[in-house]
């Protein structure tokens, strides 16, 4: 079939939908389902680093990426990685776990709304009640007793409630953060993205963890003498030890923290970062990003739109994603006019610090 529509406003059903080609390697989300296992082939960094060959293997990183993440790894310091939106950020952390072997990248976006407590654990205290009442309720259907005479009480007491009760551990799941805070082997990649969308708390709120590479749970520290160990749900690798209610590291994760330089951020953070500033892509950080993903025939077919991002004007922003999104476009529509290619490139390859 010619016409490289799937919708065509016509207004009648139809099944054009099932002619959609395979997604972009960047937007294939079979890659990186939930629960996929951890280790060297992190699903998610897959999706970024280009699943035909991967960027990580065929990128050669500016001399100045290179040495600020050897700095960070050596000082076991964050870093702090500001640049405009489509640089290459948020790949540079999963460039470094694929390189190092590092594991699945723990990643904790940013927003408005994020607080601390949000990277370091969850409890649910809710859910607990929940569950503590549930068991009451059955203990006093199944004795004929009143609903406090049941012995499916949260601390276990009574003939079978142990047996019932799957103890505070089931209620508290580690964040991204106290996750790649664990004690472990070898340190975690862990990347903050857009740091700067958060309130003006958080920065200041990081400095104690960052600095000490710690943290309690209040909650297990009010029951470590009666339990000394509980088992919680983590991030990503199921349940772990925690000892004493408390978290600290034996080996420091390497954090990565991006910005979009919407924002300045306080001097005490400033001082506990490695600081890097990434530059645009040039021509050869770009051509390799598209072979990474769409292949060779996919920089043959998109020289004229390489050379077309390259030559924007000075200070003009455009993300590298957008010439992805045009290329495989161009590639995956070869019975579209040459015109109604353009006017797409056209509408994929806006600026984005345009003036509204």
């Amino acid at each position: 079939m010619n016409d490289w529509r799937i919708y065509r406003g016509v207004g009648q059903p139809h099944d054009g939908v099932r002619r959609l080609p395979e997604p972009p390697p960047w937007r294939d989300f079979t890659r990186a389902q939930d629960g996929a296992p951890t280790g060297s082939q992190d699903p998610s960094g897959a999706r970024r680093l280009g699943v035909r060959r991967r960027r990580a293997e065929n990128y050669a990183p500016r001399p100045a990426e290179v040495d600020a993440v050897n700095a960070a790894l050596y000082l076991r310091r964050p870093l702090l990685v500001t640049g405009n939106p489509g640089t290459g950020k948020s790949t540079l952390a999963y460039a470094v776990a694929h390189e190092l072997q590092l594991g699945r990248v723990l990643r904790w976006p940013i927003v408005s709304r994020t607080s601390l407590q949000d990277g370091l654990y969850r409890y649910d205290a809710i859910g607990r009640l929940q569950d503590v009442q549930l068991e009451r309720a059955r203990g006093a259907g199944g004795n004929g007793s009143d609903p406090g005479a049941g012995n499916g009480r949260a601390d276990g007491d009574g003939a079978d409630g142990a047996d019932r009760d799957p103890g505070i551990g089931a209620y508290i799941r580690l964040g991204p953060l106290g996750t790649a805070l664990l004690p472990s082997e070898l340190p975690r990649v862990l990347l903050i993205d857009e740091l700067d969308k958060s309130d003006l708390d958080l920065p200041n709120d990081l400095l104690n963890t960052l600095e000490e590479g710690e943290f309690a749970i209040p909650e297990l520290e009010r029951v470590a003498d009666r339990q000394p160990v509980v088992e919680v749900l983590s991030h990503d690798s199921g349940r772990v030890a925690v000892h004493g209610g408390r978290i600290a590291c034996t080996n420091f994760p390497l954090i990565v923290l991006t910005s979009n330089g919407e924002r300045d951020f306080p001097a005490p953070l400033l001082r506990r970062c490695v600081q890097l500033e990434l530059e645009p892509p040039g021509e050869e950080q770009l051509t390799a990003m598209v072979e990474a993903h769409l292949g060779e025939e996919g920089v043959a077919a998109g020289q004229d739109l390489i050379g077309r991002f390259l030559d924007r004007e000075p200070g003009e922003v455009m993300a590298a994603d957008q010439l992805l999104n045009a290329l495989f476009l161009t590639q995956h529509t070869p019975h579209a006019e040459r015109l109604t290619r353009e006017r797409i490139a056209d509408l994929l390859m806006q600026r984005l610090d345009r003036s509204r």
